[in-house]
């Protein structure tokens, strides 16, 4: 079983969808999830946007908070448009770096999602992140003290670099080997390329 890599922000609406299908769908397709958190706010920034472009376009955002909610009534999705938006995951991203590898990663990803798009909650709050770690046995103080740590901010700032660096301009994104898929509708053809690759 071969991977695909699932490029997602926090604050990322599309990146929701995805993040609450993708572990069902790879399964189903045989192919494995690397999940790669990253912040979409330098890439804006370098195009010289200084929020989302759904803030930026009063237009586009009022079509896309209309297609969240026909695209969470198509998969059976929670919704709840976020009181706040873009909100800030910066501390989410380097606490799903400390997960990396470990079994509450993908766990701990969803309910983040959750926390932001189907609850309204602050998922820049430490208390927040906490009680989500906390739910699923995990020591939260310690997870979060060191994804406060510099090695931490380091390693996020390179993942966010290297995001840039492969070409990426938007959340989410998918990697099938250097074959690039970007969108929350273009998840299933993610994966069958990779399915394909390695038959």
């Amino acid at each position: 079983m071969d991977a695909i890599e699932f490029w997602f922000d926090f604050g990322s609406n599309y990146s929701y969808l995805s993040m609450m299908r993708i572990r069902g769908l790879a399964a189903a397709a045989g192919v494995r999830v690397v999940p790669r958190p990253f912040l979409l706010g330098p890439i804006f920034k370098a195009q010289g946007w200084e929020t989302s472009p759904f803030v930026l376009q009063e237009a586009k955002g009022r079509y896309v908070w209309r297609d969240m909610e026909r695209q969470c009534a198509k998969y059976g999705l929670r919704w709840r448009r976020p009181s706040v938006f873009p909100r800030n995951g910066l501390l989410a991203a380097r606490v799903a770096l400390q997960g990396e590898g470990a079994a509450w990663e993908f766990a701990f990803c969803e309910q983040v999602m959750l926390a932001n798009f189907a609850i309204d909650r602050d998922i820049g709050d430490a208390a927040v992140i906490g009680a989500i770690l906390a739910g699923l046995g995990v020591d939260g103080g310690a997870v979060i003290e060191a994804a406060r740590s510099e090695a931490c901010k380091s390693a996020l700032r390179a993942r966010s670099a290297a995001a840039q660096a492969r070409g990426i301009f938007g959340a989410p994104t998918f990697f099938a080997g250097d074959e690039m898929f970007w969108g929350n509708d273009r998840l299933e053809d993610a994966l069958l390329e990779q399915a394909l690759r390695h038959r």
